[in-house]
């Protein structure tokens, strides 16, 4: 089964605290390293961590909050001054290209890469990036300024060949690419094999959903329904739902509800404010309605 990892770079909400850096995930699949968010100081967490950076080609910025993508520039620059040369794919909000445009021209620097921005709408889920192995999928979220989230989907792995069935009916290796992909066999006497006589199941295809700052909404499980991993802001704990509320941000218990509404295999739980120096009253608060909870740890990698 191929890799497929998430790295917790920074997991405060705001502003950065005490062993707490900015929000930022490193998603590995298979090798191919994509960024999601670029807080403050994202780069040299990268570093700490050794992350090989200059392999990221496709960053997700999830709304224009500075926690969220003021480490992006530099990082930009940091690119330019290695001497990359593979191009640079940057997703987020519509005003994050002239931003970048504009504090590269205000620094008169010319990129020795080239940079295509996409605009991710926010009004509905979108599909915004796939190769021959994964899908992204961006998805709104409830936020004081356009603000999505970001779905990390393998596609459906072929059926596998049952080679005991196939020796049997005399199947010609040719077809296998066609059995793979679930088509009956026709003997040479005019006789259908069942697909499900030849082949076995392939495994589940695994995904990881990152909800950026958002407040508790109904649609909200529905858009990564039965996610593997799912990392969610928990900025307060539920004593503080009210400020919560006026924020448009996430408790702790709302975090673990979307869990449980969506079928999630397990919850992240990260972007907290610096006014909790210990985390383990939001872990067990959210612990109670969902007991699959973890805290996001800076410099972990956890695994689907």
């Amino acid at each position: 089964m191929k890799e497929f990892s998430v790295t917790i770079l920074g997991s405060s909400a705001a502003l950065p605290y005490k062993g707490r850096n900015l929000t930022s995930q490193l998603v590995n699949y298979s090798g191919s390293l994509f960024l999601i968010d670029c807080g403050e100081g994202t780069q040299m967490q990268m570093m700490k961590y050794k992350v090989r950076f200059m392999r990221i080609n496709h960053i997700f910025i999830s709304h224009l909050h500075g926690d969220h993508f003021y480490g992006l520039i530099g990082l930009v620059s940091t690119f330019h001054l290695l001497g990359r040369r593979d191009p640079l794919h940057i997703y987020g909000p519509a005003m994050l290209e002239e931003i970048i445009r504009l504090q590269l021209k205000a620094s008169f620097t010319s990129l020795v890469y080239s940079i295509t921005f996409h605009v991710v709408k926010d009004d509905a889920p979108v599909q915004i990036f796939e190769d021959e192995r994964i899908v992204v999928t961006s998805f709104p979220m409830q936020h004081r300024i356009p603000t999505t989230g970001f779905l990390f989907a393998e596609k459906p792995f072929p059926r596998k060949i049952n080679l005991e069935a196939t020796e049997k009916y005399e199947v010609p290796y040719t077809f296998f690419p066609e059995l793979k992909n679930g088509a009956d066999y026709c003997d040479a006497e005019g006789r259908i094999i069942d697909n499900e006589v030849l082949t076995t199941d392939p495994g589940k295809p695994r995904s990881f959903a990152s909800c950026s700052d958002t407040s508790f909404f109904e649609a909200l499980p529905g858009f990564i329904k039965g996610c593997d991993l799912m990392y969610h802001e928990a900025t307060f704990m539920n004593d503080m739902a009210v400020v919560a509320r006026e924020k448009m941000h996430s408790t702790s218990a709302d975090a673990a509800n979307v869990a449980v509404l969506a079928d999630a295999g397990r919850l992240l739980l990260g972007h907290f404010s610096a006014r909790y120096e210990h985390l383990g009253l939001l872990l067990e608060e959210a612990q109670r309605i969902f007991p699959s909870t973890e805290l996001a740890e800076e410099g972990k990698t956890y695994t689907l």
